[in-house]
């Protein structure tokens, strides 16, 4: 498959350049995240990977986006997109750093990209806004969040048997689940993004992981990525 490769256009003149601003724009866009919508049927339509890989010492930051046919699970049609890191590291501020690599991408698909699967986090993020839900309220797309280890939050650990969950916890608030994909594997995290409940957040990661741990979605994203920031820094 030919796979278009774009650079990251410049970025907006109200970027946030700092700290205090980005997360103001965290506090401004949080409270516009959907949490109770169904979003669509698991292995219906179009389920499309995201995934993010850097370069610190070069300042490089490759994006995928993967998207496939949601029943068979093949590929449909896939971008990348490279350009300059375009926020510093903070933990908790992630997102920053990877959306414009990411929506690059995602504006090089010639097809709707249906439900958006991220490497990370929705509302299981100590501000609730996480890559997958931050992505979800700009772009309008339904979203989820599958991580692979629970950040910050504690958890019980799920039977062993595929499919067991157990609440992902911030205190006494759920913000997740841990999800066991793979019968006696480690669990895999899942969240809301934006327009799919959590129900059918677990429901669609336990329909795109019939041989693996983590989401096809994730894994072809995760090697495309690479691939493309390979590419990039040679």
């Amino acid at each position: 498959m030919n796979t278009p490769t774009v650079t990251i256009p410049p970025l907006p003149a109200d970027w946030p350049v700092d700290e205090t601003a980005a997360r103001a724009v965290q506090d401004a866009l949080r409270t516009r995240v959907v949490r109770d919508e169904p979003g669509p049927p698991p292995g219906t339509g179009r389920v499309t990977g995201v995934d993010v890989a850097y370069d610190d010492e070069r300042d490089v930051v490759a994006a995928a986006v993967v998207v496939l046919d949601a029943a068979s699970l093949a590929v449909v049609e896939e971008a990348t997109a490279v350009g300059t890191v375009a926020f510093p590291y903070v933990p908790g501020l992630l997102a920053f750093r990877e959306l414009p690599a990411v929506l690059a991408a995602l504006d090089a698909l010639t097809v709707d990209p249906g439900l958006v699967v991220c490497d990370g986090y929705g509302v299981a993020h100590p501000r609730r806004f996480g890559l997958a839900s931050h992505l979800g309220v700009v772009t309008g797309l339904p979203t989820i969040g599958v991580a692979k280890n629970p950040f910050t939050f504690a958890y019980e650990d799920p039977d062993a048997a595929r499919g067991s969950t157990a609440p992902l916890l911030d205190g006494a608030e759920e913000v997740g689940v841990a999800l066991r994909t793979r019968a006696g594997v480690k669990p895999v995290f899942v969240s809301v993004g934006h327009r799919v409940d959590l129900t059918h957040a677990r429901a669609h990661t336990l329909h795109l992981t019939p041989r693996y741990r983590l989401p096809e979605t994730t894994r072809r994203a995760d090697a495309l990525c690479r691939a493309a920031l390979r590419d990039a820094t040679r």
